[in-house]
């Protein structure tokens, strides 16, 4: 048995919607909204991903989303689909150019099948922690379909000759174009091409082989999930003396990549219940000891790293950390780490954001004004805004294999269940 040394990206078979299909498929990512959400949203969509992404809703209300029955009618509603010649496989092997546009932000990715391998030789590179819990949904969701459907979000590195290629790509007319509705997707247009072309197939191979790292913006739960499925199915293969040459397609995990430099990242911001028990000029007391502070006009939204925006007491305050207290390390010298070292632990009390309950998230597509009301309901006693994480940022963390603080990064616009899928 010769082993297939694997390429870090390749082309494959995709299943996608059919010609004029995809504004019916395509859907928001399964983890942006809720069950109810995503009830509400395929209302009268009988062709939504949702069906097959979140489909608990085709089930009782109350159904727990992680029950046996639930991947079964993932299974059952993808193969309806199927059968209906809503969704399609291409009869060849091929990448596929995704350009994704919101409002005057456009980015063009390559979808491809990327090499399990080299997530676990750490070549296509983390910067966050799993969950055992959400990596076993993934693991069971993949393996009742027996397809990936949910693509993980890559970025490459400095690569001109891979922007030109992929925008030549989108020079002809689309094979699928659609608007995507939705919690954190309306208004969001993806826009896919098919390269069949052999030389611009092999040339963008090579290409991505040449290149020392991939890394993982977004989807590290399906990527985890893609690496415990090609375990598996590998042991299971060499248990039953068949043959594991390495080229099977559960030896790659689908994935969209991007250039990085094309990529948004939006503020990942905070707002918090109480202040540890002190009373304002206490807290603020405190607070100037690392930062200066200076009263604005307006929500502050930070202009450079090092920057930060308070809203307590209905104004908004911009604070500059102490330039002596940013270190050299990847990590500590991240936004968020900063804030967090220098003021909601020491300060606040928060010693651990990924389980405290007195901390929360808000996402920056959702605007400053979303902090100012959920402190003014008394819902929350105050807010920070933040200057958001640079890609370049997150590439030095992951270079370093180190892992980011938690709820760092929101990247936007989101890629789209349903446009492409990988069948294993």
């Amino acid at each position: 048995m010769s082993l297939v040394h694997p390429s870090l990206v390749r082309p494959f078979f995709a299943l996608r919607p059919a010609p004029g299909r995809a504004a019916e498929v395509i859907a928001p990512p399964y983890d942006v909204l809720d069950s109810e959400e995503a009830r509400v949203l395929a209302a009268g969509r009988p062709w939504s991903f949702l069906h097959i992404s979140k489909p608990e809703i085709d089930l009782p209300a109350g159904t727990d989303p992680y029950a046996p029955e639930v991947y079964a009618k993932a299974a059952e509603n993808l193969k309806k689909m199927v059968a209906a010649g809503v969704l399609r496989q291409d009869g060849q092997s091929c990448y596929y150019a995704y350009r994704l546009t919101m409002d005057e932000h456009v980015q063009v990715g390559l979808v491809a099948a990327a090499s399990v391998a080299d997530y676990d030789s750490n070549r296509i590179r983390k910067h966050e922690f799993t969950r055992p819990d959400k990596e076993d949904d993934r693991v069971r969701q993949i393996d009742a379909l027996n397809a990936q459907t949910g693509p993980v979000l890559l970025a490459y590195p400095h690569a001109p000759e891979v922007d030109a290629l992929l925008a030549a790509a989108t020079q002809g007319k689309p094979d699928s174009d659609g608007v995507a509705e939705g919690v954190n997707g309306g208004g969001v247009r993806h826009t896919l091409w098919v390269i069949r072309d052999a030389s611009a197939i092999a040339r963008l191979t090579e290409l991505f082989d040449a290149m020392p790292a991939l890394y993982i913006a977004d989807g590290h739960h399906r990527s985890a999930a893609a690496s415990r499925i090609c375990a598996a199915r590998k042991a299971a293969s060499l248990a039953k003396g068949a043959a594991h040459t390495g080229a099977e397609p559960y030896n790659y995990f689908l994935s969209v990549i991007f250039p990085h430099h094309q990529m948004r990242i939006l503020d990942y911001n905070r707002v918090i219940k109480d202040m540890n028990g002190l009373s304002e000029p206490a807290f603020m007391e405190k607070v100037a000891e690392n930062f200066m502070i200076e009263m604005w006009d307006e929500a502050v939204k930070p202009a450079a790293p090092g920057e930060f925006g308070l809203y307590l007491g209905g104004r908004w305050m911009k604070l500059t950390i102490r330039p002596d207290l940013i270190p050299a390390d990847p990590v500590g010298r991240l936004d968020i780490s900063l804030l967090q070292d220098n003021l909601i632990a020491p300060i606040l009390g928060i010693d651990d954001p990924r389980r405290d309950r007195r901390i929360d998230f808000v996402g920056g597509i959702r605007g400053l004004g979303e902090l100012e009301k959920r402190v003014n309901s008394g819902e929350m006693a105050l807010a920070f805004s933040f200057h958001p994480t640079r890609m370049e940022n997150l590439m030095a963390v992951a270079d370093a294999n180190k892992v980011m603080p938690p709820k760092s990064t929101w990247f936007e616009p989101k890629l789209a269940d349903g446009l492409a899928s990988h069948l294993l």
